[in-house]
């Protein structure tokens, strides 16, 4: 018997389906999802806990003038199988092929590029504005989740949206609240009646006749109206959302196809702001994940069998996390900051042997970033970890709240640099040029784990003001055998100053520098490696040990606008400087594929360095000859 899931090509092919072959259709998707994920990685709990809701949400909004945009976009899959995407989505995260998070480039099925988290109430909401101003039909539909509703944006989308003058529906995806059997059971079933045309109909004709009525009507009506309200609070907690403007209706069993969309086509037509409050489990129908939701959130590749992942290997993350737990074992004064980040940031162990000092503030990264200049300024030394990526959405608070009142904290900011499989809403390219900007902030980038030791006792311990401590997603890279921590500056390696070409980076590319100074050897071009750490501030001292070199390549695993790359060029020039400058980073955005592989057709691993080289040296000696 052929599968359900083969009959969809689109939305509207699950109105062909009976709700039998609905439920049918989840438990297939479910398959297909672990399948995919154990041999790609990926995101598997959360989408799991999605399945029925996505189903629920195109069967009754399966036109493309309807608008579905998902917040973060982690619990995404499941709708690009059902729009049009099933036969790719094995290529998901490949280079080449599916992104893992909803990109308007990739479908028109996908209204709003997502990867980050509490955006999609704004973008529904100016989506919803547009149709109204051209007269668009369809509805628009925000998919939020609980965490991501810890986000500021998330309520001032929310603030704003409650005055729409028609219809626009947020659902919240509740995976972690958890609601007793009877309140739960009886606030779904008021809930579900509540959604009800008929009940909509009556509510606002008793409205209407009790505002009529002379004398007792107004005051009769205010009376009913803080009686509901109170009703409504101590049941299911819904005054929230309803004063910001909202109709409030759930909590729902998020896995119940049938009551969900029930609930959608009652709501669908409300020419009012709408809040629907849907329960859903993360991880379902998968053990493993069910068990352990944070660990197959974001997970490598794993064996669908055991649910085994190959065995954690050391990484700049879990080195980071062992130094800070060390220093606070000696210091008090430490505390660690993170933003929903826990894992990600290596903070675990530290979470579990110094609870008091470990504050998880929530997807929240402007506030933990102020947060923390609050701890330093009371005395404490916070070291607030956070990926690149987000580090970017806190750059006022750095500013205004951290640096400007020169305030002594540390920020920790991982994944700095390429990434690989979460693509352009994730690489790491732009914390340096924008760090760049922003006065006395000492950013060092180490290269292998005993200079992040170092580098992070140095920002603790010898910076004053805001110092940063940004690394790579994974292990260490290539380590050539003569290499030694620097307490300088700066760090030679190759020919030394003997040659007169020199390559000037920070961070990982070191490693692939070396091994570019071995092919130009190889070609008979002698050549010299200068490493930069910190590299903000660049020191005089660092310009004047470089300023023999008649050719100078700087590599850059960063934006090259605005980056430390140019920032070093004009350094140069202002000293006196008069060779030839030579810069080669990243320009724009970088898409999904493996780190290794993207630094390569970026031009950023050994061969691509020696062959830029190689070429221009060629283009100087014609030009002097």
């Amino acid at each position: 018997m052929s599968k359900v899931l083969q009959k969809i090509r689109s939305p509207k092919d699950l109105r062909e389906l009976s709700r039998t072959e609905l439920r049918q259709l989840s438990a297939e998707i479910r398959s297909l999802l672990i399948q995919t994920v154990s041999e790609n990685g990926g995101h598997l709990a959360s989408n799991l806990g999605a399945v029925e809701l996505t189903i629920a949400l195109h069967y009754v909004f399966p036109s493309l003038s309807d608008r579905i945009v998902w917040d973060v976009g982690h619990q995404s899959y499941t709708h690009k199988i059902l729009t049009g995407r099933r036969e790719s989505i094995s290529t998901i995260r490949r280079e080449g092929g599916l992104s893992g998070f909803p990109n308007r480039a990739e479908s028109p099925y996908d209204p709003f590029t997502v990867g980050h988290a509490s955006t999609s109430i704004s973008a529904a909401l100016g989506l919803a504005q547009g149709k109204r101003l051209a007269g668009e039909p369809g509805n628009v539909v925000a998919v939020i989740g609980d965490g991501a509703l810890t986000g500021g944006m998330a309520y001032e989308g929310l603030n704003n949206a409650g005055r729409f003058p028609g219809n626009l529906i947020v659902v919240l995806n509740d995976n972690t609240m958890s609601i007793s059997e009877n309140v739960g059971s009886i606030a779904g079933y008021l809930a579900s009646i509540r959604t009800k045309p008929g009940y909509l109909r009556a509510k606002s004709h008793v409205e209407r006749t009790l505002d009529h009525l002379p004398v007792v009507g107004e005051p009769l009506h205010r009376g009913i109206s803080r009686a509901k309200s109170m009703v409504k609070h101590m049941m299911y907690k819904g005054t929230l959302f309803e004063d910001m403007g909202f109709f409030y209706y759930g909590p729902f069993d998020g896995h119940n196809i049938d009551k969900l969309i029930e609930v959608f086509e009652n709501t669908r037509s409300i020419p009012h702001p709408i809040l629907i409050h849907v329960m859903t489990e993360k991880g379902k129908g998968y053990s493993f994940a069910e068990q352990s939701p944070d660990a197959f959130h974001g997970v490598s590749p794993f064996d669908v069998e055991t649910g085994e992942t190959p065995a954690a290997a050391d990484s700049f993350s879990s080195v980071f996390g062992s130094c800070l737990c060390e220093l606070a074992e000696k210091d008090s004064r430490i505390c660690a900051v993170t933003a929903a980040m826990e894992l990600g940031t290596g903070l675990s162990g530290f979470a579990q042997k110094f609870p008091d000092r470990f504050f998880d503030v929530g997807i929240a990264e402007e506030h933990a970033v102020t947060f923390s200049a609050g701890l330093a300024i009371s005395g404490q030394r916070p070291v607030c970890a956070v990926y690149s990526t987000f580090l970017q959405r806190s750059y006022d608070q750095i500013l205004h709240d951290a640096v400007l009142q020169n305030t002594h904290l540390v920020l920790a900011v991982d994944r700095a640099g390429i990434v690989g499989e979460d693509g352009e809403t994730h690489q790491g390219i732009f914390d340096a040029a924008f760090l760049n900007t922003i006065p006395n902030v000492t950013v060092f980038s180490p290269v292998y784990y005993d200079d992040l030791r170092a580098d992070l006792k140095k920002a603790i311990y010898e910076c004053d003001g805001v110092a940063v401590v940004r690394y790579p997603r994974g292990r260490q890279l290539f380590r050539p055998h003569d290499y030694l921590p620097s307490q300088s500056l700066y760090h030679w390696g190759g020919e030394g100053k003997a040659a007169g070409t020199v390559l000037v980076t920070y961070g990982r590319l070191f490693s692939f520098t070396r091994r570019a100074c071995e092919l130009l050897r190889e070609r008979g071009i002698p050549a010299s490696v200068l490493r930069l750490d910190p590299v903000l501030p660049i020191t005089a001292e660092a310009v004047k040990a470089i300023s023999f070199a008649k050719d100078i390549f700087f590599f850059e695993e960063g934006t090259e606008q605005g980056g430390v790359g140019e920032h070093f060029a004009t350094l140069l020039y202002r000293s006196g400087w008069h060779g030839n400058f030579h810069l080669k980073g990243i320009t724009g955005f970088v898409k999904h594929a493996p780190m290794l592989k993207t630094l390569q057709k970026l031009g950023l691993d050994e061969y691509g360095m020696a062959e830029f080289v190689g070429s221009e040296c060629k283009l100087w000696q014609r030009k002097n000859d």
